[in-house]
């Protein structure tokens, strides 16, 4: 497998967007795993990584009618050779939670594991895909929170509501979405919007957060909705959808760096900001969808 390949195999520009699911549930249960946080991250980009390889192993039937420049149905890549990455990879992000949390974290680290393969070998065929993908990435959230998953509880809500639309309007890619499609993609938004916004409140937060927070969500409404709504507009235009998909898969940096703002970690989420701009500079070399 050359590495080019690989790399469109597992939409590695995307996997730039998983580090922020773990960090922002850190910060909102107080950094509970201390000087291994770095862990759980580590194991949300694996997890991620195997997600994608499975997934286009899961699909590569259809692939080959629908999307055949893609890495399996073109040849580049062995459909099995697919799978025992994603095996790899699973296996690598398991360890990974374990050296973060040990059991605290095996504990969601193992749920979230089945979670995805349930949805790339199953639910993403049926209408439960978008719930089951969202839930995956509201435990990704929970990895982070160290087994209080009640303290980012907010965190975890704005992440899966934000997937759940991002899932649904995907389905639109080749084909093309429907008007309800996309305004369901486009509610999704405001309501991951609006849970950040929520997880802000209280007496103590620093006015240099709430100022933090309002810039990411402003760059994120103008971002991801601005597509949606691009969508929205003209939904039985594939590209379009495609495009606004897009946005969305990278778009989440955004909504990830409000809410370590909110949390009371700038300089985190300062740092996520920038590995957005990088996912975005990437997806010019290699598609993140």
């Amino acid at each position: 497998m050359k590495p080019r390949d690989a790399a469109e195999l597992v939409r590695l520009p995307a996997a730039l967007t998983a580090p922020g699911d773990s960090l922002a549930g850190a910060a909102a249960a107080g950094w509970p795993y201390g000087g291994r946080t770095w862990a759980a991250p580590a194991a949300s980009v694996c997890l991620y990584l195997a997600g994608m390889a499975l997934n286009d192993f899961a699909d590569a039937d259809l692939d080959a009618g629908e999307r055949p420049e893609r890495p399996i149905p073109s040849g580049r890549v062995d459909a099995f050779e697919a799978l025992g990455l994603a095996a790899a990879l699973t296996g690598a992000g398991l360890t990974l939670s374990a050296v973060a949390g040990g059991k605290r974290a095996l504990r969601v680290a193992i749920p979230l594991t089945a979670t995805i393969w349930t949805y790339d070998l199953w639910a993403q065929r049926t209408a439960a895909g978008p719930a089951v993908m969202a839930l995956a990435r509201g435990l990704d959230v929970l990895l982070g929170a160290g087994g209080d998953p009640r303290r980012a509880a907010l965190p975890a809500l704005a992440i899966a509501a934000h997937t759940a639309g991002v899932t649904t309007l995907s389905r639109g890619e080749v084909h093309g979405a429907t008007r309800a499609t996309a305004t369901a993609a486009l509610a999704a938004t405001g309501t991951a919007a609006a849970a950040t916004a929520t997880a802000l409140a209280g007496p103590r937060r620093r006015p240099g957060d709430r100022w933090a927070v309002a810039a990411s969500l402003a760059g994120y409404a103008a971002t991801v909705g601005r597509a949606q709504l691009a969508a929205l507009r003209t939904p039985g235009d594939a590209g379009t959808v495609r495009a606004a998909t897009g946005t969305g898969v990278r778009g989440v940096a955004g909504l990830q760096s409000a809410l370590l703002a909110a949390a009371g970690a700038p300089v985190v989420a300062g740092a996520l900001t920038a590995l957005g701009g990088l996912a975005r500079i990437a997806s010019r070399k290699v598609s993140p969808t």
